[in-house]
């Protein structure tokens, strides 16, 4: 050992070192627990958020498809009244028919 070194503070010195290498060891998997663990909660808000994403999507196709067939509904009594109209009056229908085309002509060819 050299001069002016005892061997009290030698022996100090290294217990610090293992005491402190155990300490970072303790640390790093104390983090490595910590980020497995935020890993794992965050795989599971994605799937919690997929199934809700599919959910909403479905909500959504349901009510899509029921409007699409209420409208659909509505265009085909549209359309019969505008049969039965036609089959009622049809001098009436030309005359508006006439008119309309008249309208339009002369809305698209100003210049």
């Amino acid at each position: 050992m050299p001069k002016g070194v005892n061997f009290t503070t030698v022996l100090w010195g290294q217990f610090c070192s293992v005491a402190d290498s155990k300490t970072r060891e303790e640390e790093l998997a104390a983090s490595k627990a910590a980020v497995s663990s935020a890993y794992d909660k965050l795989l599971e808000a994605k799937e919690h958020f997929k199934l809700a994403a599919e959910a909403a999507g479905v909500d959504i196709k349901d009510e899509a498809t029921e409007q699409f067939l209420k409208g659909r509904a509505k265009t085909e009594e549209l359309g019969e009244q505008a049969s039965v109209y036609i089959r009622e009056k049809p001098l009436a229908t030309l005359g508006i028919a006439f008119i309309t085309g008249y309208i339009v002509s002369h809305l698209f060819s100003r210049k």
